[in-house]
């Protein structure tokens, strides 16, 4: 016992010495984490080929494993963003992403949830690597308009962040962002509106009516792919344009689950949830339905991401899932940093850690 007591005193030393300092301790350890932080980007661990990062799993509703809907897409050395949503930019950089670094965004359409982070990730894409030319912002006819409004919105900002840093760090000529628009494609059309340096991306039409348009993204780099199916219901025409390729990103709502929620609307009296519950199940695509289009593309793996709604309770991630299993089996359900790595030359789908 007599042992014991020296030990169990020991540990109280130690642990009164380690609270005494752990102001300087965590001052020393933030100080290293920065340094790992600043001096590389895990782009250049990844191996030549096709890589596809989760910045925002989710959809417009809070939820605490998953940001608004914001997918990276390495090829090669290349970093391009599907979609903006809230803190979709802000996760770039702590999973190895450097936003500095973003090249381009492709826009699927223009609900707010797919947005609303579109100045945000423009700004720390300027400021954080002194570029001097606007982020290039790609997306279907409307594009020019909600470009100019971001732009707008972020103008005093931009004279301000330059009068205090100068062309260093926020050389104005690389301020706001330029709109590439794009003429929304038929259906049976993959429109080619990005080829440079072997990294190709088609635009393909999709349906979410009553928004239109609304698009997704084919990414095809040297001999692997992947397709980000932006909102969509189940679409025959993203179904003909995901026929065979390593990656497919496509958005779920469960509807059962929807329907819980319209429920506990009704017996609250909440009008406006109800309503909205009654309405979203019919333009979103099922997972289950997104189960049969990976199955009958023959994707590599399904890759679930817009996640509706969320899943934050015990045994809520298995009702969403409830029959993809019956139906293809080669899928993850997505959170905020969930990727797969699609190296050139082969035919594996690896995830990233």
């Amino acid at each position: 016992m007599k042992k014991v007591g020296i030990a169990l005193l020991g540990i109280a030393l130690v642990a009164l010495v380690l609270y005494s300092v752990r102001a300087p301790l965590g001052t020393a350890l933030m100080g290293r984490a920065l340094e790992r932080a600043m001096s590389g980007s895990a782009i250049e661990a990844l191996p030549d080929g096709l890589h596809v990062v989760l910045c925002g799993a989710g959809g417009p509703l809070p939820d605490p494993e998953r940001s608004g809907p914001c997918v990276a897409v390495i090829a090669g050395d290349k970093l391009f963003i599907v979609d903006a949503g809230t803190a979709g930019a802000r996760n770039l950089g702590p999973l190895g992403y450097p936003v500095g670094a973003v090249e381009a965004v492709f826009l699927t359409h223009f609900h707010s949830d797919h947005i609303d982070g579109l100045g945000e990730l423009a700004t720390l894409r300027w400021v954080n690597a002194g570029n001097t030319e606007p982020l290039p912002v790609h997306g279907p006819q409307g594009v020019d308009e909600v470009v100019a409004g971001f732009n707008v919105s972020y103008a005093q900002d931009e004279i301000y962040r330059h009068a205090h840093h100068g062309d260093t760090v926020a050389p104005l000529s690389g301020s706001g962002m330029t709109a590439v628009s794009h003429q929304q494609p038929t259906d049976g059309e993959a429109l080619v509106i990005y080829d440079q340096d072997g990294v190709m991306v088609q635009m393909i039409k999709v349906d979410h009516r009553p928004v239109d348009p609304a698009v997704a993204y084919l990414f095809t780099y040297k001999d692997r792919s992947a397709l980000i199916s932006g909102d969509t219901v189940k679409s025959a025409n993203l179904q003909q344009f995901a026929e065979g390729v390593d990656l497919l990103v496509h958005e779920g709502l469960a509807p059962h689950l929807v329907h819980e929620m319209n429920k506990a609307a009704v017996r609250t009296g909440n009008e406006v949830v109800a309503r909205i519950t009654v309405d979203i199940p019919d333009y979103h695509t099922t997972p289950v339905e997104a189960a049969e289009i990976a199955r009958d593309a023959g994707v590599g793996h399904l890759l679930f991401y817009h996640v509706v709604p969320p899943t934050p309770l015990p045994g809520l991630e298995a009702a969403w899932l409830a029959g993809v299993d019956e139906v293809f089996d080669r899928y993850t359900l997505g959170v905020d940093g969930t990727g797969f790595s699609l190296p050139a030359g082969s035919s594996d789908i690896l995830p990233l850690d």
